[in-house]
């Protein structure tokens, strides 16, 4: 059988290592990762292979030539730009007639790949993808199958809230040569986004085959000291690590230790390696060819390369350090440091953990460095949440943090652009937003400064300007230590996925635009922002309905930006409004939990006072909204929802309403009164948006006050809900209390079950092997069974904290309640606590 070996990628999670070789040609103890697959391949009776090459591929030719050294025939397939995974495997096209095999050249493995051939073969299918388990799978392709070995679903690197399995894509696939016939030539095309989720579409059996044995991506430099240790310490099974000395140790030819050395398994060291008196060497460490360890220096759970010189009493502890460096005497290198090629390390220099210094740096003698020489600091792997970029003020986000992450933005958009930057009015916002004011304009982007508006104006201008992006940064709503910064496009909304992993990208390896003098951006003051949202706001509403209808209201600014906007538009309405906490509050903008509950409560008592028709509460931001109704009733979140519904769709019968998956279903009972229908989605606010854009949906809403209004903009905003709500009692000449009277009961219960992180997929995969013989399970948002008309389950792993999320829904309350302990228990019962 022939095979593809996947050879194009860059590796950049993996700089400096990459900086000068393909990802394929990392070393892994004693050779390249990709030779470790290539003599896989050879032992599973593989007969021919040809290899994909982009990225450096001359290196990878010139290395293994036409494989005659290792008695495997190599053809390569050259791209001249990178195709993706699919795209380059059909780039081979010509040498593929028969069953073939795809593998990843940059992951190591010890897989039965003659079991793997003959699943294949069994199932009759075009593609077998060989599947692993393993405890985090967010940063990988997830599949889900069914008893049979079919796959049923297919997540590209899914939230942590979305996972439905912690079954993953390896990489390694089994296919028929006609599957390239669905490949388009000579354009990118991915198998695991692309053309496996199309096949699937398309009705193809795909099959799933769960390998036993050992697999890793070495996919950033964490998972390449894993694998090396992984590989040293026997769990790579079928690996040959060469010749075995004793004690642990594993050597080349020409070795040459000390008696007064001590070496302590497991270690590899390579050809001519040279270990003088009193070095101490704790394994798992890995020393490469030529390399030289001086006197009494240490090294614990490190990978040198070859030629080093590791200098008297230097130390190395968990370090990487790349081919021709020289570690001077008593310098030090800590945990997770990587030292890249042709690097000097001075007399006494201290590399801080983590820190990445690139090729062919010299640093001075009794030197402390504690941030990544020329590509800085890198504080954590991952920057964006599900909040976009949060920390703790002056601890994560720092002034100097914050201005690279600007700069870093600013690399992503096109020089000359325009950014809007906005903040709340609290101190810790307005230092982080100057410092992202900083950054953007080095990389040749134009910023106009909004101040400080709710964020629904602050999304509508950035939609309706000429800008290219936006920025808005708060104060978290949920702790006041901690800042959130949410990055927005060119419609006011957050930001891609995508766009936030090529942000990332830059950020850590702070691969800046840096233009020159004439280029650097300009920093102004947006003008006439609030009125802009204003008089399009407006434009949007029956005006004249409103103002003689003659509401009285009760509402309260939450001392927020929104004090500076909304009565502007209420006095437009002719509204009468009693106003409370107005007077915007620059210090305490958030409160506490208790002086929430005051507030509601004051809310509630005037408004039944003042006869009023309805009293509402603004949150901070602007984007979220309580209500209280004519009778002083404080409107739970999935109530308020309804009861705007009814109202949206007695105004337009007919019509589309978008709401998450998770709540009850009189939304359908509300629809069918009316012609309309509910557009089901997943949990996530980001998620209702995007069924506002890409379905013609008059309103969306998530029990939890916020509320979406396409007409205007995709996006949540408190204000327009309001106004919404005003229209629709003026037109409709109806109260709420009228409405919500009337509403179809519900009855729903809501449990919350810990489980670590690991787990969390594991359970997932379990949970819906429970219920996979049950004909009403719906697997597109979480697991859901529908046990009744009104009466169903929902299982769904929370994106940010460790714990499921169950909600229930049934005919009575107790009934709810006793389905919501009954699913809790099946979690439980799955779900390791610790």
């Amino acid at each position: 059988m022939k095979a593809v070996v996947m050879a194009g990628g860059s590796g950049s999670r993996l700089r400096p290592l990459t900086i000068q070789r393909p990802k394929p040609m990392i070393p892994i103890v004693n050779k390249p990762v990709m030779s470790h697959i290539l003599d896989l391949l050879k032992q599973h009776g593989i007969t021919e292979v040809v290899i994909t090459v982009q990225y450096l591929a001359d290196l990878i030719q010139d290395y293994f030539g036409d494989g005659s050294a290792i008695g495997l025939p190599i053809r390569y397939s050259v791209e001249e730009t990178p195709l993706g995974t699919a795209g380059s495997v059909r780039n081979a096209l010509d040498f593929l007639d028969d069953t073939f095999m795809v593998i990843s050249g940059d992951a190591l493995t010890n897989f039965n790949l003659v079991d793997l051939i003959d699943y294949h073969k069994k199932s009759n299918t075009l593609a077998t993808i060989a599947i692993y388990n393993i405890a985090n799978p967010v940063e990988y392709g997830v599949i889900t199958t069914n008893s049979l070995g079919q796959i049923t679903h297919f997540q590209e690197k899914p939230s942590r809230g979305s996972v439905m399995s912690d079954h993953i894509n390896t990489g390694i696939y089994v296919l028929e040569p006609d599957i390239l016939d669905f490949i388009p030539p000579n354009t990118p095309f991915d198998f695991a986004k692309d053309l496996f989720p199309m096949l699937h579409d398309k009705g193809y059996p795909l099959y799933g085959y769960i390998a036993e044995g050992y697999w890793c991506d070495v996919g950033n430099i964490a998972e390449y000291i894993r694998a090396t240790a992984n590989a040293l310490e026997g769990k790579v099974e079928g690996i040959s690590l060469g010749r075995y000395i004793g004690n642990g140790v594993w050597a080349g030819q020409d070795v040459e230790i000390s008696p007064t050395a001590h070496l302590e398994g497991p270690l590899y060291l390579g050809n001519s390696v040279q270990i003088k008196d009193d070095v101490s060497i704790r394994g798992p460490t890995v020393i490469r060819d030529y390399t030289v360890v001086d006197n009494g220096a240490q090294i614990d759970r490190s990978i040198v390369w070859r030629n080093c010189y590791i200098g008297e009493r230097a130390q190395l502890s968990g370090a990487v350090v790349l081919r021709q460096c020289s570690l001077k005497t008593y310098s030090t290198v800590f945990e997770s440091a990587v030292i890249g090629d042709g690097t000097i390390i001075g007399e006494g220099a201290v590399i801080h953990p983590s820190v990445k210094i690139w090729p062919g740096k010299e640093v001075e003698p009794g030197a402390i460095v504690n941030s990544s020489i020329i590509w800085g600091s890198q504080g954590r792997r991952v920057l964006f949440g599900r909040y976009g970029v949060t920390g703790v003020v002056n601890i994560d986000l720092t002034p100097e943090f914050s201005s690279k992450l600007g700069a870093a933005f600013g690399a992503t958009l096109t020089k000359g652009s325009v950014v809007t930057i906005n903040r709340d009015t609290h101190r810790s916002p307005r230092m982080i937003k100057r410092a992202i004011i900083s950054g953007l304009p080095s990389a040749g982007v134009n910023v106009w400064d909004l101040g400080s508006q709710p964020i629904p104006v602050a999304r509508y201008f950035t939609k309706i300007s000429r800008a290219e992006a936006g920025v808005h940064v708060r104060l978290s709503p949920f702790d006041q230590r901690v800042v959130d910064i949410r990055f927005m496009d060119n419609n006011g909304l957050n930001i891609s996925k995508d766009n936030e992993r090529n942000i990332e990208r830059i950020f850590f390896r702070e691969d800046f635009r840096r233009v020159y003098l004439d280029d650097i951006g300009i920093i102004d003051y947006a003008q006439n922002v609030r009125e802009r949202y204003i008089d399009d706001y407006l434009k949007q509403l029956n005006t004249k309905a409103i103002q003689n209808f003659g509401f009285n209201l009760v509402i309260d600014f939450a001392d927020a930006p929104i004090a500076n906007v909304l009565p502007i538009i209420l006095d437009e309405l002719q509204c009468n409004v009693v106003a409370l906490n107005a007077n915007i509050d620059k210090i305490n903008s958030l409160p506490s939990q208790s002086q929430l509950q005051t507030s509601l409560r004051q809310m509630q008592v005037i408004t039944t006072a003042l006869g009023a028709q309805f009293g509402a509460r603004l949150y901070p931001g602007g984007e979220k909204i309580v209500f209280v109704d004519d009778r002083g009733n404080l409107l739970r979140g999935i109530t308020a929802c309804a009861l705007m519904v009814e109202l949206a769709l007695r105004d337009a019968p007919g019509s589309t309403v978008a709401i998450p998956t998770n709540m009850p279903n009189i939304f359908e009972q509300i629809a069918e009164r009316h012609g309309g229908k509910i557009l089901r989605t997943e949990m996530e606010t980001d998620a209702l948006v995007k069924a506002t854009l890409t379905h013609h949906v008059i309103m969306g809403c998530d029990g939890k006050g916020n509320f979406i209004f396409p007409d205007f903009h995709s996006t949540t905003d408190g204000m327009m809900a309001l106004a919404k709500l005003l229209e629709y009692l003026a037109t409709q000449k109806i109260s709420i209390s009228d409405i919500t009277l009337n509403l179809p009961p519900y009855f729903v219960a809501e449990r919350r079950v810990s489980c670590v992180w690991e787990a969390k997929p594991r359970v997932m995969r379990l949970i819906n092997e429970k219920f996979s013989n049950d004909k009403n399970q719906d697997t597109n948002y979480g697991i859901k069974v529908n046990l009744g008309i009104n009466k169903w389950g929902l299982i769904v792993p929370d994106p940010d904290q460790p714990y499921f999320r169950i909600t229930t829904e049934a005919e009575s309350q107790i009934e709810a309640e006793a389905l919501a302990d009954e699913y809790a228990q099946i979690v439980e019962r799955i779900s390791p606590l610790e």
